[in-house]
């Protein structure tokens, strides 16, 4: 499997997995699915942007997590494929950890 043929499936898993969670954080009523990497990548920072610039300490928290998995999520679009399985796991665990803290 290519580079990008593994990025876009492994994209594809988080979108799947986190874009309900990451849409309501930023108030969105609707849900997007299938979203491209980068689109993926501006709706983590829009949810980071939410919860950074709130007053409540384990949101903010919450937001540095996001920030964190954004960063990994643009080095793994370019990532070679041997590396990618281990940053986006981290992606995964900084995701799991910023959307648990908001519910």
């Amino acid at each position: 499997m290519s580079t990008s043929t593994a990025a876009a499936t492994a994209f594809a898993a988080l979108d799947a997995c986190f874009t309900a969670d990451l849409t309501a954080i930023i108030g969105s009523d609707r849900p997007q699915h299938d979203l491209a990497p980068t689109r993926f990548i501006y709706l983590v920072e829009e949810a980071r942007d939410v919860l950074g610039a709130s007053s409540h300490r384990p949101w903010q928290e919450a937001g540095k997590d996001l920030a964190i998995a954004a960063i990994h999520l643009t080095g793994a679009l370019t990532a070679p494929a041997d590396v990618q399985s281990g940053v986006l796991a981290r992606v995964r665990t900084h995701l799991r950890d910023a959307i648990s803290a908001v519910h």
